[in-house]
């Protein structure tokens, strides 16, 4: 394995996706955090991109090769999450996240978990015989049933009608499902359990509402915008402290400056150099950062779940 760039805390790859993961050992990596170019909605340039095959069929099999690839770079109790959205070819949606989906569990992939993320600044679409798209798709997989999952730092506050309803019935059983505390069997064979609230907070939800970051960095970083909160909170619950997180479409590296944030190494890689280039200057952002007075007086702002602000001010793969 020649890397193209490596410090104490990235390693970066340079060429195509499949390829470099050959070079790589197997279970080598703890957690993989990736968005694929989406099928036919943006030219990267570069020869031998993903994204512009001829047919959908031809597209979801390039990718399912790659991440049979990436699968077995991944621990025994990684996990796998993928940023995708679908595509329309003459107003006719491709279903490309489930077809991908299907394909991976054929090759032996757990599908743990379906999210959405809502982008809640979408731009207004010119569409008058269909629904705005507001959301992209957010997928949980994992190689085996046992996989490395912490909630607690992605748990988010409870709203005030749990509280308030904990607060009513305390003491009290109550038909409450998934809430920590004692339980029994009620007279209809439900179990009821004693209500609770965890210190921490809720479990998040499938639904992520997050806005598109804008760069105010005045460079171009990358056409698809990718907030930093995404692999924020994926790396926190999905990778165990210190282990290594793994991006094969790295773009300009966004996935890494969040792996960095919560201290866990990165891979990344990507076709094009200069994706490459705009990462290595973010990374010395997110370095530098780190030497300041001030973040050295804050600590670590590594609270998933919460903000993290991007050195760049962007929010791009």
């Amino acid at each position: 394995m020649t890397a193209y760039f490596r410090n104490d805390a990235a390693t970066l790859l340079l060429g195509d996706s499949l390829d470099q993961l050959r070079t790589l050992p197997t279970g080598s990596v703890d957690c993989i955090v990736t968005s694929p170019p989406y099928y036919r909605q943006r030219d990267y340039e570069v020869k031998g991109q993903y994204g512009q095959e001829p047919s959908v069929a031809e597209f979801v099999a390039a990718l399912r090769a790659v991440f049979s690839e990436a699968r077995r770079t991944l621990a025994n109790d990684g996990t796998c999450w993928i940023n995708i959205d679908d595509t329309r070819v003459r107003k006719n949606l491709c279903l490309v996240p489930e077809r991908l989906l299907i394909g991976m569990q054929d090759d032996g992939w757990i599908v743990r978990s379906k999210a959405i993320w809502h982008v809640t600044n979408s731009m207004p679409e010119s569409a008058r015989d269909r629904l705005s798209h507001r959301y992209e798709n957010l997928h949980l997989l994992t190689k085996s049933q046992k996989n490395w999952f912490d909630p607690d730092p992605i748990r988010e506050a409870y709203s005030q009608s749990s509280v308030a309803h904990t607060e009513k019935y305390a003491g009290r059983y109550d038909q409450v499902y998934g809430a920590p505390g004692e339980s029994r069997h009620g007279r209809d064979g439900s179990t009821l359990r004693m209500v609770q609230l965890h210190p921490q907070g809720r479990l998040p939800g499938d639904v992520w509402p997050l806005p598109t970051r804008p760069n105010k960095s005045g460079k171009k970083i990358h056409f698809a915008p990718y907030p930093i909160d995404i692999p924020l909170r994926c790396i926190s619950a999905g990778c165990r402290p210190g282990g290594t997180v793994l991006d094969m479409f790295s773009g300009s590296g966004t996935t890494g400056i969040a792996a960095h944030q919560l201290d866990r190494r990165y891979i990344g890689i990507d076709l094009r150099e200069s994706y490459h280039q705009l990462a290595i200057e973010r990374f010395e952002q997110a370095a530098a950062a780190d030497r300041s007075p001030r973040r050295s007086r804050a600590g670590n702002p590594s609270a998933a779940g919460r903000s993290v602000a991007d050195p760049s001010g962007g929010g791009a793969a």
